[in-house]
């Protein structure tokens, strides 16, 4: 009880260190450029634009007619904005002009005159403004911040700004350089709250159709708000050239709204988008991108970062508890269940107009997974490394393959009881003959001596549990189940009779000596485990199965391996016996105990 509530509060101090990290990192804004990437394409989705809005761009060829925009004389607006109008069964609702017309000019009165005319004639137009920021006292770290204070204001020339409606087309600095945000309003020292050139227009267009407008988007008291862009371009395939010259049918902008601006490359007026971060949008065209927003009356706001990080926190240190000593498919699920999940969720969010950071959680997830991944692989080396060192002075090599390939932890190394058959062999006349050799030649005799007897062990893949002096232990059917354990035992005992025959051949010619061995092998229960403290282990087996292989050995005459008829039974016809009743007596076995020899074993 005590381990395991040891267990948990490990467990959740690694999930707090690990949930405290990754919300640091997200609160430091080392995420954000990331998740703005993800969070453009995941919630920017091109959609058709709105028919009732068109653009008339100020291109490369309207420029190479009449010169460079700024040199474009006024009295040039004017013929635009009356060739609009020409058809009063077919007029723009609004016409929007993208451009300062600030100050009167010296040089063509009669511009200023004809285009505030215009303006006032038809009254349809709304023409650009601006408040004069100043952007050294912005505060570096938040490209938002100057929107909440009073400007000056840009006004229009005097004629102009009494004959048309006027917006401010400020734009907000985004902190890496993509526009996503707009400015509802910019506060100005002389008019106060200036609304912008799109929500005037819309305002218009509202009113000349005699419809009510929808609500505007809420702010921070800053103005801002998170635009969502429809389309790259509202243009219609035809220019402001085309305009000046009549070419353009009325029933193109009937009753629609009409904006005119700066459609060229190298007139400072384009920018990246969210919609689009590889390529520039015009500012008409963001203008046009408000408009149809507006219309639709849909404004996702950011949902506050605080929130969001302790939502991120939360998640972060359920996810690190849980998966950190799961299993893999469970991991794997609940991994897939976080980041689906909620990609899902900022899905479903976004139409109800809340916007969520995209990528913290999944990306959250995904360390957290990897971790988990990565802690499992560690854990499972570990675990075969384990094996390797318990096992690997025991058993035949494919044993221990299957033992490393499989589950570690199906294997119980504290103790369990099994069926094994046990073998004991010993060598005849061992003592005699180390009292008369050299310790070096007792040693040498000894070390070929294990050597065959662990080579038998292994052939027939037993476990050689261990060597006591000249005697050797080993058991089947266990770490592992066997098929045949017992024929497995009584071959390799065989085998080991077969080879002392060579081996003593060998030391007669080289040592003037003979040995043999006695052999034991019985079948029966045991505990089988690492037994020992935890300074000093052994896997061995205990139990009166292995007593009793012990005193069979022990009775075994040289070149000899007795059963007992527990064996016997398991070898059955295979086997050629040899009965030798309860002529010989083991110690603790009642008197009826049938001992065996065995002779020979069929193959197979």
């Amino acid at each position: 009880m005590k381990t395991n509530t040891r267990n948990r509060l490990l467990r959740s101090l690694d999930a707090f260190l690990i949930a405290t990290l990754i919300t640091t990192i997200a609160a430091c804004g080392w995420l954000d450029d990331l998740d703005y990437r993800i969070a453009d394409r995941f919630y920017q989705q091109p959609e058709p634009r709105d028919p009732n809005i068109i653009v008339i761009g100020i291109d490369k060829i309207t420029l190479s007619k009449l010169g460079p925009e700024a040199a474009i004389p006024r009295g040039y607006f004017a013929r635009a904005i009356e060739n609009l109008n020409r058809d009063p069964n077919a007029r723009p609702a609004v016409i929007g002009v993208d451009i300062l017309f600030t100050g009167e000019k010296a040089a063509d009165p009669e511009g200023d005159r004809l285009l505030a005319a215009a303006a006032a004639r038809f009254n349809n137009v709304v023409v650009a403004s601006e408040a004069d920021v100043d952007d050294e006292l912005a505060d570096p770290n938040d490209p938002y911040a100057p929107w909440d204070q009073d400007w000056a204001w840009i006004p229009p020339y005097p004629g102009l700004a009494d004959a048309a409606d006027t917006g401010h087309i400020n734009a907000p600095n985004e902190d890496d350089g993509i526009v996503r945000h707009d400015l509802l309003y910019v506060n100005t020292v002389e008019r106060g709250r200036l609304y912008s050139f799109a929500r005037v227009i819309y305002e218009k267009w509202c009113r000349a159709r005699n419809v009510e407008p929808k609500s505007p988007p809420s702010t921070a008291g800053n103005g801002l708000y998170y635009l969502p862009f429809t389309a790259k371009s509202y243009s219609v395939g035809k220019n402001f050239w085309d305009l000046l010259e009549g070419d353009i049918d009325p029933e193109i902008y009937r009753d629609k709204i009409v904006l005119i601006g700066p459609y060229a490359p190298g007139l400072l007026d384009s920018m990246p988008t969210a919609l689009d971060r590889s390529d520039v949008m015009y500012g008409v065209d963001i203008h046009a991108n408000a408009l149809d927003a507006f219309h639709k009356g849909f404004f996702p706001r950011e949902v506050e970062r605080a929130p969001q990080l302790v939502l991120l926190f939360i998640v972060s240190f359920v996810a690190e508890f849980l998966f950190r000593n799961g299993q893999m498919r469970l991991i794997t699920v609940g991994w897939l269940i976080v980041t689906i999940g909620w990609i899902v969720l900022c899905h479903v969010c976004y139409r109800y107009e809340l916007l969520m950071h995209v990528i913290w959680i999944p990306l959250a997830g995904t360390m957290i997974f990897v971790g988990a991944v990565s802690t499992n692989y560690i854990r499972a080396r570990n675990d075969r490394d384990r094996v390797a060192l318990t096992f690997g002075r025991y058993v035949d090599p494919t044993i221990m393959d299957q033992l490393i390939n499989g589950d570690p932890k199906s294997l119980d190394v504290g103790g369990k009881l099994s069926n094994i058959a046990v073998l004991f062999v010993d060598i005849r006349g061992f003592t005699s003959m180390s009292e008369q050799l050299p310790p070096a030649t007792v040693v040498e005799i000894l070390n070929r001596y294990l050597t065959l007897t662990t080579e038998c062990i292994r052939r027939h893949h037993g476990t050689l549990d261990k060597f006591v002096g000249d005697c050797t232990m080993a058991f089947w059917n266990a770490p592992l189940e066997q098929d045949r354990p017992v024929h497995r035992a009584c071959r390799a005992a065989l085998d080991m009779i077969e080879g002392s025959k060579r081996l003593q051949d060998e030391l007669r010619a080289e040592y003037g000596r003979e040995i043999s061995f006695g052999v034991g092998v019985h079948w029966g229960s045991a505990v089988v485990g690492n037994i020992g403290t935890e300074f000093r282990m052994d896997y061995t087996a205990i139990g009166d199965t292995v007593n009793t292989a012990a005193r069979l050995e022990a009775n075994a005459a040289g070149g000899t391996v007795l059963i007992s008829r527990a064996v016997a039974d398991m070898l059955g016809a295979d086997a050629d016996v040899t009965s030798l009743g309860n002529s010989i007596k083991l110690k603790g076995k009642s008197a009826d105990f049938e001992i065996l020899k065995l002779n020979s074993l069929r193959e197979g």
